[in-house]
């Protein structure tokens, strides 16, 4: 009896592991699901933003998040939106879908990256961004999200952060 007691849970144990594996990496087809998938990361690492020193952004007509990070963060880091995405997830939580006149956070990134416990997030944060990314079909941000998060594990202490 106890032999198939073990076998059923075993299976059951295997079902969850599956429907959990398959529940991140299944397309995002919906805007709930999307939002859902978003929401879900930022709230696994907001607690990690440093915010001491963030800025307030009003976003102009014409704007999106990579002008956006390349003002704040520089003309080679129009990927790193997804800090300010982070910071703003009140707001908003697609980053395809901000408008006119919402008010961002903009996270001091030189006092993220300076952070041991921030930077090691961080890097964690950019991967798992980009998985929400692969969901939604846009290999781009994909690989360029992934790339960032590779450097962010390397950055000397004495980096050029801004």
């Amino acid at each position: 009896m106890n032999k198939k007691i073990s076998v059923i849970l075993t299976f059951f144990v295997a079902l969850f592991v599956i429907f959990a594996m398959s529940c991140k990496t299944a397309p995002l087809t919906t805007r709930e699901d999307t939002n859902a998938a978003f929401k879900a990361v930022y709230d696994e690492f907001r607690k990690n933003l440093v915010s001491d020193g963030a800025k307030s952004h009003t976003v102009a007509p014409g704007e999106n998040l990579s002008i956006i990070s390349k003002k704040y963060y520089g003309e080679d880091r129009g990927y790193y939106f997804p800090l300010i995405m982070l910071a703003s997830s009140d707001i908003i939580l697609d980053p395809d879908l901000i408008q006119p006149n919402m008010k961002l956070t903009i996270p001091d990134y030189k006092k993220n990256i300076e952070d041991a416990g921030s930077r090691a997030a961080m890097k964690s944060y950019f991967k798992e961004i980009a998985g929400v990314y692969k969901r939604k079909g846009n290999k781009t941000v994909e690989a360029k999200l992934l790339e960032i998060s590779k450097n962010i594990a390397v950055l000397p202490k004495d980096s050029k952060a801004k």
